[in-house]
């Protein structure tokens, strides 16, 4: 990360992100930031993940990989995204907002990550820094840095990312797939 964002950008993002799921989830129409308001680092194209938990259980996560708007309005979308279009749960509810915890994951723009032998690519992973993004042919997948904790051994990590891809669970083992690492600057809400 060339530059961390401040507290109060980090805080900022946060409050847009509540506003903007509770919004959408109450039927509130989307109201527009005041251009003013928003710290021009914010402005700046940038790429992130929104992960809703209830304590600490997962409730949806929805991000891109390539910054493609400002960092402001990717967060904007994936708070509503993550609420509401993620297909492995239902839409969040009123009664869950108050529940509901929102971690922002800013990330870096990924790095090919060059192997010729699928038993050296374990190897070249750094567990708890690294996100990854496996690809094979048409089929890609990633997970966040923060995914090892749940998974801190890298066979297992890669084992599980090729399920989520859609792939078999040894894929990575048996052919050499496109693999690119990243990483993020986290940040969640403090509660209590």
């Amino acid at each position: 990360m060339e530059t961390k964002l401040t507290s109060d950008e980090r805080e900022f993002l946060l409050i847009l992100a509540r506003k903007s799921m509770t919004n959408a989830i109450t039927g509130k129409s989307k109201s527009e930031t005041d251009a003013a308001l928003i710290p021009d680092t914010l402005k700046q194209k940038g790429a992130s993940f929104v992960t809703l938990t209830i304590e600490g259980d997962l409730r949806g996560c929805i991000g891109t990989l390539e910054a493609f708007q400002p960092l402001y309005r990717d967060v904007q979308d994936h708070a509503v995204q993550a609420a509401l279009e993620d297909y492995r749960f239902p839409p969040v509810t009123e009664e869950e907002l108050p529940l509901i915890s929102i971690e922002i994951s800013r990330l870096t723009p990924p790095v090919p990550l060059a192997y010729h032998n699928p038993a050296d690519l374990p190897k070249l992973l750094k567990p708890n820094f690294d996100g990854v993004i496996l690809k094979d042919g048409f089929r890609r997948a990633t997970f966040l840095p923060q995914v090892w904790d749940q998974l801190p051994d890298a066979g297992m990590f890669l084992s599980h990312l090729c399920q989520k891809m859609g792939d078999a669970p040894d894929v990575w083992r048996r052919k050499v797939l496109e693999v690119s690492i990243y990483h993020v600057e986290e940040f969640s809400e403090s509660h209590g």
